[in-house]
């Protein structure tokens, strides 16, 4: 029972039935409502979306155990009480899973595209694969890089659904999406925006949680680089990029009457974005840091559950 919660921790469970969940909603409350809409075949069968789902959380699963596989010594510092490599599962055995996880995804993403016929989600899921590795190895420690390659494979589970929809609603075709095309794509773009930017933040306050273990070992992230105040700064600076960005996207439901999205999104996205931006400047602990991020990792949830509107008022 020990070796199996370990293992559970080790791949991060919690985060991977995240990523299900927001592949799912993004399916059956966005991409769904809008192929109903316009009265076209929908792209994905469940047998087939669930396989796109399962390679997602396959590669994130690998890319979390090797991410532990070379953070042990940083984690020793950081994380005494959380650590699982070497301390429960052996070294050996936690490389094998990353290898068998990671290729069972790849086959699952080869599958989904041979039967999409787009080839491309293939090789997309495989850089996916590539770039966990090398952000592992190398990425993480630099300035930024790793923070930009985390976020961009954050906002590509969102990404892959849209786009791979849009795709099949191109080359198939008994699919004819016409001007809804681009509404998908809107919505696409906003939630993968709202997912980079949001998991930008929180990499960049998670270093600066982990900074002491960090500059133990030679890495150069932002507030090793910059300082912490420089870091709170470039935090706070994007915190207004996305709370403007939500203001907008609110304005532009009035129109629409949408009032339960609006308060949904002031109540438990915007308001906690506010509470954030005012605890950033005086935290100094890794304890305040490690608050904010937790507060910064539920925001992200009840921004991608307002995915459930598209449903309500499609």
């Amino acid at each position: 029972m020990k070796l199996l919660i370990a293992f559970l921790r080790l791949i991060r469970t919690l985060n991977l039935v995240f990523i299900a969940v927001t592949q799912l909603l993004f399916y059956y409350c966005v991409v769904v409502p809008i192929f109903e809409r316009a009265n076209a075949s929908l792209p994905l069968t469940f047998p087939l979306f669930i396989t796109l789902m399962l390679a997602s959380i396959l590669i994130a699963a690998g890319g979390y155990i090797i991410n532990d596989y070379f953070d042990r010594n940083i984690d020793q510092v950081n994380k005494p009480g959380k650590l699982v490599v070497e301390k429960i599962i052996n070294r050996r055995w936690v490389i094998w899973w990353h290898m068998v996880l990671s290729v069972i995804g790849i086959i699952l993403s080869i599958y989904v595209a041979w039967k999409t016929r787009a080839w491309w989600l293939a090789f997309a899921n495989t850089g996916c694969v590539i770039a966990l590795w090398f952000y592992s190895t190398n990425f993480k420690r630099q300035l930024l890089s790793g923070n930009i390659i985390i976020s961009l494979l954050t906002a590509w589970v969102v990404l892959v659904v849209g786009f791979l929809c849009h795709y099949m609603a191109i080359i198939r075709p008994d699919i004819w999406l016409g001007y809804h095309a681009s509404k998908l794509m809107r919505i696409t773009f906003l939630y993968g925006g709202f997912a980079f930017i949001i998991s930008l933040i929180r990499e960049v306050i998670k270093d600066i949680e982990d900074m002491h273990g960090d500059a133990r070992y030679g890495c150069h992230t932002m507030p090793i680089v910059w300082g912490i105040q420089s870091s709170k700064v470039f935090i706070a600076t994007w915190m207004i990029v996305l709370i403007a960005a939500l203001v907008i996207v609110q304005a532009y439901t009035l129109p629409f009457h949408w009032w339960w999205s609006l308060i949904y999104c002031v109540v438990l996205v915007i308001l906690p974005l506010l509470y954030i931006f005012r605890k950033l400047f005086p935290a100094i602990t890794p304890k305040d840091f490690h608050s904010l991020s937790t507060w910064v990792k539920l925001v992200m949830a009840t921004g991608i559950f307002s995915m459930i509107f598209f449903k309500i008022y499609s």
